[in-house]
């Protein structure tokens, strides 16, 4: 069971750097440092949004209106920690 823990938590860390690239990303393009008619940028750019855009977008119609400030995915990394650590401190001892 702490093999399933342990891919779990790992999962949930992978997932943190996606949305940290996905964040990167979106602002090389807001600032015209990489072009999305690049094949690969538009398919490195489809597959960030695909994955982390169904986590994000309940956040989104959640937060309010901060005038183009994007801060769900800051939320979304934190509530993943917050998981995170309530995984490790009262879940995992608990295992055998």
């Amino acid at each position: 069971m702490r093999a399933v823990l342990d891919i779990i938590l790992l999962i949930l860390q992978i997932y943190i750097w996606l949305l940290i690239a996905a964040a990167v990303l979106s602002w090389l393009v807001a600032f015209h440092v990489v072009n999305t008619r690049n094949q690969v940028v538009a398919m490195l750019g489809d597959f960030l949004y695909r994955i982390t855009e169904p986590l994000l977008r309940p956040i989104r119609s959640i937060m309010p209106n901060l005038g183009g400030l994007d801060v769900s995915p800051v939320i979304l990394i934190l509530l993943i920690l917050l998981l995170e650590n309530i995984i490790i401190r009262y879940v995992y001892p608990n295992v055998f």
